[in-house]
């Protein structure tokens, strides 16, 4: 048999098109690898900057930006044969780089994942495309769900710690619940259903978030009781880069561009729509008006909530998700948030425990319960069904809510031990002077030339008087930082 032919001539042969590769499902797990990194970069960059305090503008997407860059490198040297190389041990797997050629060029494969199907026989978890193209896929996850976690310390944790946090965070945390699920693990083999991240992802930066918020402390006084976004419609183009994104979220998981991957991204359209509807109805029930914050906290609970079973459940059951993922969460933050009393001790500035943990949670339990068996057959390796299908669809429920109290565990203590760890090198919070200034106290650089918190100019408050339109340039003790410039109107 001849060798393939390159795309680009009629009369060469080349080895760059293997027989094993599928140029299509190649092409859109690029494609989807590239979406859910433009969550990240520039989508939870923007987002993160444009949604906090103008003071904290700079410093909130910079975290993000940082978490982006060093997942990456720590991915590619050592964690992603963490999460899905040989196993070390059934929750881990054995670090090791992947940066030869000789590693990345051939066919992907999770060696891990042999498992016996419905035949009689073992399979193993083989993509028709290169192990690079798998290793920058998972790496677009491992990066979102760090950047996810900021949102819980956003305001006051040092930066300095949180480039240290990382990479530790990355290595003995998030690599053992991708290993666990996704990687050939003891949850993989036991049966427990996380199509896309519901678990891996969501659950984990929401616990780990909340956890993290605790031992970091919380924000000012002042800027808890005032924490107004800066630029709302910014933080309505973040959100909606990271809503498009979510196509290759879900779309990708499946690693081919089968009937599958059109279903997941169907669903999870579905789902975020519906939840968005839901919130933004009970914030007009409960509080006289619509709010757009709510709107996109509504949007993302939905994504998060149709994650973990996003190819696995009927279109009628993403809606039904929306409905629970609209609402659910929204009571939890609005109501039992204010009644808890650990809640309230903790200050989870963008409230990822609700947005993502519940949310996450609940879509893990949800799919227990609406996985539909013949969905399941089209990707999962054995015969399974949620609770609502009969047979063994109760101890499918079950399983996932074993699998949850494991993530939830682990993340727990994981997240501790390392700021723990971290602290007695590293103070976790910023001083309080810092926290007074914001950017331009830690950066030396501030995000926009205008004048407060979203506030008005006003001379008699502020104490600097010039002319009409003239420019005037506040004073900072940090002379070789950003100045702020304001415009007398």
């Amino acid at each position: 048999m001849a060798a393939p032919q390159i795309a680009y001539t009629e009369h060469e042969f080349a080895p760059a098109v293997p027989a094993w590769l599928n140029k299509g499902d190649n092409a859109w797990q690029m494609t989807a690898s590239t979406l859910v990194g433009i969550q990240s970069m520039p989508g939870l960059v923007i987002l993160y900057a444009s949604i906090v305090k103008k003071k904290w503008a700079v410093n909130s997407a910079f975290m993000a930006l940082y978490a982006f860059a060093a997942v990456l490198i720590c991915w590619v040297l050592v964690c992603y044969r963490m999460a899905f190389g040989d196993e070390l041990l059934p929750f881990w797997g054995k670090g090791a780089p992947a940066l030869g050629q000789n590693y990345l060029v051939h066919r992907a494969k999770v060696p891990e994942s042999r498992h016996r199907v419905t035949s009689g026989g073992y399979e193993t978890t083989e993509p028709f495309y290169p192990m690079a193209s798998l290793v920058y896929f998972q790496f677009t996850f491992a990066a979102i769900t760090l950047i996810l976690l900021a949102g819980s310390v956003l305001g006051r944790m040092s930066i300095i710690a949180w480039m240290a946090f990382v990479p530790l965070w990355l290595t003995f945390s998030y690599t053992v619940g991708a290993f666990s699920l996704w990687g050939g693990g003891f949850l993989y083999h036991w049966g427990v259903i996380d199509y896309s991240g519901g678990y891996v992802i969501h659950l984990s930066s929401g616990i780990a978030g909340l956890t993290a918020a605790y031992w970091v402390g919380p924000r000012l006084k002042s800027d808890r009781e005032r924490f107004p976004p800066n630029n709302v419609l910014l933080m309505l183009a973040g959100a909606g880069l990271l809503w498009m994104g979510w196509s290759g979220f879900n779309g990708g998981a499946p690693y081919s561009a089968n009937v599958d991957s059109s279903i997941a991204v169907l669903n999870t359209n579905v789902c975020a729509a519906t939840s968005l509807l839901v919130w933004t109805c009970l914030d007009v029930v409960f509080f006289g008006k619509p709010s757009v914050i709510g709107a996109v906290q509504g949007m993302m609970t939905g994504l998060v909530c149709i994650t973990p079973g996003a190819g696995l459940v009927q279109s009628w059951a993403a809606i039904v998700m929306g409905i629970l993922s609209g609402s659910v969460p929204w009571v939890s933050m609005m109501i039992l948030h204010k009644k808890c009393s650990l809640l309230q001790k903790i200050d989870d500035t963008l409230g990822v425990f609700h947005t993502h943990a519940v949310a996450g949670l609940l879509g893990g339990l949800l799919t227990g319960l609406l996985a539909e068996p013949d969905l399941c057959k089209l990707i999962l390796p054995r015969d399974t069904r949620g609770a609502f299908y009969g047979g063994n669809g109760g101890v499918q429920f079950a399983k996932q809510i074993v699998a949850a109290l494991f993530v939830i565990a682990w993340n727990v203590g994981s997240t501790t031990i390392i700021l723990l760890a971290i602290r007695v090198f590293i103070p976790l919070r910023m001083p309080d002077d810092q926290l007074e200034i914001g950017d331009d106290a830690v950066h030396g650089e501030e995000a926009y030339a205008l004048w407060g918190d979203g506030e008005k100019y006003d001379p008699t408050k502020h104490g600097w008087h010039a002319s009409a339109y003239s420019e005037v340039t506040a004073p900072s003790p940090y002379v070789n930082g950003a100045r702020g410039v304001t415009i007398s109107l």
